[in-house]
C-alpha cells in the first residue's frame, strides 16, 4: 500500500446508524455536507488537517494511500476509474489520458490477448512553459524511469514478469550502474533515452502500444495504477523525488502543485493548463487544496474540522473515543464505509533482521508470535469488533482466494502468552529476547505499538518502540537493504489495501508475500518461499478468476503456515467532513474522498 491509509468491491456502509452513513448506491447521506443532487459551487480554498507528509511526490514511488488521494488530482493515467459511491461502478476502468477503452471488439486488443493499443486524447496538456501536449513518449519514460536505480517504481512486481522486454531492460539498467553507487539524473536519463522496452512502441506521438509477456486480464487495473502516469520530459532533469524534484513537479490534472514545504504544508491550485472536455472523470471545483501538516492528535484535527478550521482529516483516523457520540447524534459529517478487503494492520516480521541471533528469521519464534497478540485488544483501539472484525488469514474476506481459517487459535481471540512462552523455549529462547518495533508516531498507531509491546512482554520479549513520522514510516519498512542492517527494525504494524478490485490477487498477494526483496519492498519482511512463489505463479496463469482462486487460497494459506504475518484486523473506513464540503464521493483506492468531486459552501 498498499500501505494504508486499498478495498473489494464490499463498499457497502455500515449502517450503525441510520441516517448519518452514506449508502453505497447513493451519493447522499442525509447530511448538510453531502449535496450531491445541488449544483455544485466553484470557488474557495478546501483545507486538510494532517499528521505528517507524502511518502513521495514522484508518481513512479509514492504508496501511500494519502498521497494516491492527491495524485488524483495533479496527475493522470491512461486508464483510471469512474468516480461513483456505487460500488460496481467505482471498481469500472475508465478511459483517462487514451480515447477509449482498448478491447479485443474495438481492436485495440489482439486477439491472442498479448498487445494492448492506446491512442492518446487531444488537448490533455502539461502545465509547462508554453503548454503542451501530453504525447505517448511521454508515458513510455515512466516504463523506462521503473528501473532507475535511485528511486524505482513502488511495486515492479506489476510490470517487469508482465510487459515483454521489460525484465530484461532492467537488468541491463542495473548492470550499467552496478558499479556507480549514486548516479547523477544525468546519467540515468542517457540510459533510459538510448536503451527501448521491446514491449512498448510508440507508432506516433498519438498511439502507444504494449506487448505482453503472457495474457493478462488485470492489465488494465495495473495502467489504471499511478505508477502508469505519464511522465514529462522536464523529469530527466531531476533525480526522482529528490528535494529539487518537488519542487518542480509538473501537472496534466485539473491540479497542480504550487507550493510544498516539507512537513509543514502542500498546496494545490487550479492548473490553467487543463480542460474540462479533456477529462471524463474529474473536475475542478475549488480553487485550492490545502494540506496543513503538523497536527499528531486525532482529537484535535477532528475538533479543527467542527470547527471549521479544517474541512477534512487527511492522514490521521477518527478518534475512537468520538465515534459512539458522533453516531448517536447523528452528526451529518460522519460517515462509515465497510471495506473487507484490506488487512489493517498487521505484525510484519522483518525476516532479514540480524537482531536477537536472527530471531525473526525462525519459523518457530514467529509462530510463537502469532499465539501472543491479543487483537480484540487492537481492534478496540479502532472502535471494536464491529467496526474492525478479526482477521486469522493472509487473505482478507473480500479478495480473491479469501478462506476462513486458524492456524494459531486462542480463546476469544485474546492471545495465549504460555504457548508463546513454551515455543520460544523450544526455538532456544527460554529467557525471550529483546527487539525493535517501528511505528508510526500518531494517529492510533501509538496504541497499537504499546498494546503488542504489552503483549510480547507477557511471552518474554522486550520490545523496544522506535517511533517514524507517518509519510516516511512506508519508505523506511520498505527499505530491504537498510532492513537487513542490525538495529534498524525487527517487527512493525503497517496496513495493506488491494490496489484494484475483483480478481484481485496480483493486487494483494504479490505485493505482501512474492518473493521481493529489493528497494523499494512491499513484501516488508522480505518472505520469501518456494512454495507460495509456485502457487501464485500457478494463480496468475489461470485462464479465469475462478480457476486462480484455488491457487491464491492455498498461498495465503501457505503464508500462514510460515507465519509470515500476524493479521489483525480488516477494518471499516471511519471518515468525517466539514459542514461546507460537498459532493462526498468516496475513492477505494485512497480510503479517502475523491479531492475531484469536492465543492464548498460558503
Amino acid at each position: 500500500m498498499k500501505p494504508v491509509p486499498k478495498r473489494f468491491a464490499a463498499l457497502a456502509i455500515a449502517a450503525l446508524a441510520a441516517g448519518t452513513v452514506t449508502a453505497c448506491g447513493s451519493s447522499s447521506s442525509g447530511g448538510s455536507n453531502s449535496s450531491a443532487s445541488a449544483k455544485p459551487v466553484k470557488g474557495g480554498t478546501l483545507e486538510f488537517v494532517s499528521a505528517g507528509d507524502v511518502d513521495h511526490f514522484d508518481t513512479l514511488s509514492a504508496y501511500y494511500t494519502p498521497s494516491f488521494q492527491l495524485e488524483g488530482a495533479w496527475t493522470r493515467q491512461l486508464v483510471t476509474y469512474w468516480p461513483s459511491n456505487n460500488a460496481a461502478r467505482a471498481t469500472t476502468i475508465a478511459p483517462d489520458v487514451a480515447t477509449q477503452i482498448p478491447t479485443t471488439a474495438n481492436g485495440g486488443i489482439s486477439a491472442n490477448g498479448l498487445t494492448y493499443t492506446f491512442h492518446i486524447r487531444p488537448g490533455v496538456d502539461w502545465d509547462s512553459t508554453p503548454v503542451r501536449q501530453v504525447t505517448s513518449a511521454d508515458f513510455e519514460r515512466e516504463f523506462k524511469a521503473m528501473c532507475n536505480p535511485s528511486l524505482g517504481v513502488g511495486n515492479s512486481l506489476y510490470y517487469l514478469p508482465v510487459i515483454a522486454g521489460m525484465q530484461s531492460y532492467c537488468t541491463a539498467y542495473a548492470t550499467a550502474f552496478a558499479s556507480n553507487k549514486a548516479p547523477t539524473a544525468a546519467e540515468m536519463a542517457a540510459f533510459q533515452n538510448s536503451h527501448s522496452i521491446s514491449g512498448i512502441s510508440t507508432p506516433s506521438a498519438s498511439e502507444i502500444q504494449f506487448t505482453l509477456t503472457k495474457p493478462a486480464n488485470d492489465f488494465l487495473n495495473i495502467l489504471a495504477m499511478p505508477f502508469a502516469s505519464a511522465r514529462p520530459v522536464e523529469y530527466d532533469s531531476y533525480l526522482p523525488d529528490s528535494a529539487t524534484f518537488r519542487q518542480h513537479t509538473l501537472s496534466d490534472g485539473p491540479y497542480a502543485i504550487t507550493s510544498y514545504t516539507a512537513s509543514k504544508k502542500i498546496v494545490l491550485s487550479r492548473n490553467l493548463a487543463w480542460k474540462q472536455s479533456t477529462d471524463l472523470t474529474r473536475h475542478q471545483y475549488v480553487n485550492q487544496i490545502v494540506v496543513n501538516e503538523g497536527t499528531a492528535s486525532s482529537q484535535t484535527a477532528l475538533a479543527d474540522v467542527q470547527a471549521g478550521t479544517d474541512d477534512l482529516i487527511w492522514d490521521l483516523p477518527l478518534p475512537t473515543s468520538s465515534i459512539p457520540g458522533l453516531e448517536s447524534s447523528k452528526n451529518p459529517g460522519l460517515h462509515i464505509y465497510t471495506n473487507q478487503g484490506n488487512s489493517n494492520p498487521y505484525v510484519v516480521f522483518n525476516e532479514q533482521s540480524p537482531d536477537a541471533n536472527h530471531a525473526m528469521s525462525k519459523l518457530l519464534v514467529r509462530q510463537a508470535i502469532e499465539y501472543a497478540i491479543n487483537k480484540v485488544a487492537i481492534a478496540k483501539i479502532y472502535g471494536g469488533v464491529q467496526l474492525n472484525p478479526i482477521l486469522n488469514g493472509a487473505i482478507a474476506p473480500g479478495n480473491v482466494g479469501y478462506t476462513n481459517y486458524d492456524y494459531y487459535p486462542t480463546a476469544n481471540n485474546e492471545g495465549n502468552p504460555a504457548k508463546c512462552k513454551s515455543m520460544l523455549a523450544q526455538a532456544g529462547y527460554p529467557h525471550g529476547f529483546s527487539i525493535i518495533d517501528v511505528y508510526r508516531n500518531a494517529g492510533n498507531h501509538p496504541a497499537v505499538f504499546t498494546s503488542v509491546q504489552s503483549d510480547l512482554k507477557a511471552c518474554g520479549i522486550t520490545s523496544h518502540g522506535a517511533p517514524q513520522e507517518e509519510g516516511p514510516y512506508y519508505d523506511f519498512v520498505e527499505d530491504a537493504p537498510n532492513s537487513a542492517k542490525a538495529n534498524q527494525w525487527d517487527i512493525s504494524e503497517p496496513g495493506w489495501d488491494p490496489d484494484w478490485f475483483g480478481n484481485n490477487g496480483r493486487s494483494n498477494v504479490v505485493p505482501m508475500f512474492q518473493s521481493n526483496c529489493i528497494n523499494p519492498t512491499t513484501n516488508e519482511g522480505c518472505y520469501s518461499d518456494s512454495k507460495t512463489d509456485a502457487l501464485i505463479n500457478k494463480a496468475l496463469v489461470a485462464p479465469d478468476e475462478a480457476a486462480a482462486a484455488p491457487y491464491w487460497a492455498e498461498a495465503g494459506q501457505q503464508v500462514m503456515k510460515d507465519a509470515a504475518i500476524v493479521p489483525l484486523t480488516t477494518q471499516d473506513t471511519v471518515l468525517f467532513a466539514g459542514p461546507r464540503v460537498h459532493g462526498l464521493i468516496y475513492n477505494p483506492l485512497a480510503a479517502e474522498y475523491n479531492v475531484t468531486q469536492l465543492w464548498l459552501s460558503s
